[in-house]
């Protein structure tokens, strides 16, 4: 492990500590560019009643807030804990390009602190997955098509 990545990674823990200490989940997380600290998150699930309120988002939105971009390419993440699915999809939603994560869902799972069980429902097609997922076609996608419309209109 690299000098860089153990540091990330103790301040990821530190701000989950912390958090903890203050009757939040314990999880932080730091998004790093060019070697430097952007933006840290952590879990406020408890204070916000938010259950998006997880500490990898947090810290995404605070970095897209900090570079005025949701673009995040060549930012990295470190995490605390193992990002759960809605997580590590934001993450590439927003062009990250790298996570590292110091405790692994099996480490969490003793606690309630593991999100294995989502990931494997998640692995599974659409009708066998827990929540009822269906697709209702509505004609052609006109809500697409407009807004794409919209865009040129502004770039041109």
């Amino acid at each position: 492990m690299t000098e860089a990545t153990e540091r990330f990674l103790t301040e990821a823990i530190a701000l989950a500590r912390a958090n903890a200490d203050h009757g939040g989940r314990p999880f932080g997380a730091v998004v790093v560019r060019d070697g430097a600290v952007i933006a840290t998150g952590v879990n406020d699930i408890l204070a916000t009643g938010d259950p998006t309120a997880h500490a990898e988002l947090g810290a995404l939105r605070a970095a897209s807030r900090v570079l005025g971009s949701p673009d995040l390419g060549g930012c990295a993440v470190f995490a605390s804990g193992h990002p759960c699915p809605m997580c590590l999809a934001a993450m590439r939603l927003s062009g990250i390009g790298a996570v590292t994560y110091a405790y692994s869902n099996e480490d969490g799972a003793p606690y309630g602190l593991s999100t294995a069980a989502i990931y494997a429902d998640l692995a599974k097609p659409f009708a066998e997955q827990a929540m009822a997922i269906r697709h209702v076609p509505q004609g052609e996608p006109e809500l697409y098509a407009d807004w794409a419309r919209k865009q040129q209109a502004k770039a041109g």
